[in-house]
């Protein structure tokens, strides 16, 4: 197992970032919150799970998204978290973490242990919904597996990864796949066949003492951590990603930039 430790950030402001860390509650429900995003490669849809909305598109040439799902078998998205694209059918799978609270009541989804947050398939030909599971704990980011047979998806407040199956013989299952050494959120490949996951924070972090902590680790395709990145503690990533280029982005609810990570 390696570790990279975070040596720089590139400040990539834009207008009412710094305005939008301290959020007002009410404006942001009103507003939306976007929390995954996605394109579709092929047609150049940008596909976003907002919080509030719902399931988004925003066509290749930009504007104003339009809301493709705001409810499932009649009830309501409380908490659109994660997407993902399926690149060769175009499918889309995003989660709703939980049908009791909203994004500016995440806190309450972690203590409470609520369990009704639900997987979902949309399939842009139809307009069609499928619930894939339901009665998850605090689902949060989700990633296409590199062979397109299974889903991996953060539980967030268990800090586990959760497989689930799509095709095979264990379709429509799912189960465990990581232990993680804290929160985690966004899911994405790295490039290798396993997966790069951002943690909020670690499990029992303490706000004294040592000043950083790990910011995401790497699980290769046999649920191993193969990788981890430090920061400062103020650093608090919600997605993270590699490019071609060989660089890892971080992106981040609470800061107004998107972080470029260096190594050693």
């Amino acid at each position: 197992k390696t570790t990279v430790t975070l040596i720089i950030l590139v400040l990539l402001l834009m207008p009412g970032a710094l305005a939008a860390t301290s959020f007002d509650t009410a404006r942001e429900s009103r507003c939306g919150r976007p929390l995954g995003l996605r394109f579709n490669q092929k047609s150049g849809d940008l596909y976003v799970a907002d919080a509030y909305k719902g399931l988004m598109r925003v066509a290749p040439g930009g504007g104003e998204a339009t809301v493709l799902v705001n409810q499932v078998d009649g009830f309501p998205l409380h908490f659109t978290n994660g997407v993902d694209v399926d690149q060769v059918t175009g499918q889309v799978y995003f989660t709703d973490s939980s049908m009791n609270y909203q994004r500016s009541q995440h806190e309450m989804v972690t203590r409470t242990g609520d369990s009704t947050g639900r997987l979902m398939r949309y399939d842009p030909r139809t307009s069609d919904v499928t619930v894939l599971q339901a009665g998850m704990t605090y689902p949060n980011g989700v990633a296409l597996s590199a062979d397109r047979t299974h889903l991996v998806v953060a539980s967030t407040g268990p800090c586990k990864l959760l497989r689930h199956w799509i095709k095979g013989v264990n379709a429509g299952t799912s189960e465990p796949f990581a232990d993680l050494p804290g929160y985690p959120d966004n899911v994405r490949p790295d490039t290798k066949g396993g997966y790069w996951v951002a943690l909020h924070r670690e499990k029992n972090e303490l706000p004294f003492g040592r000043d950083s902590h790990r910011l995401a680790v790497r699980v290769g395709n046999d649920a191993k951590i193969v990788e981890e990145m430090r920061g400062p503690k103020k650093v608090r990533p919600t997605e993270i990603m590699k490019r071609a280029n060989g660089k890892i982005y971080l992106g981040s609810v609470e800061l107004p930039y998107v972080g470029v990570v260096k190594r050693k």
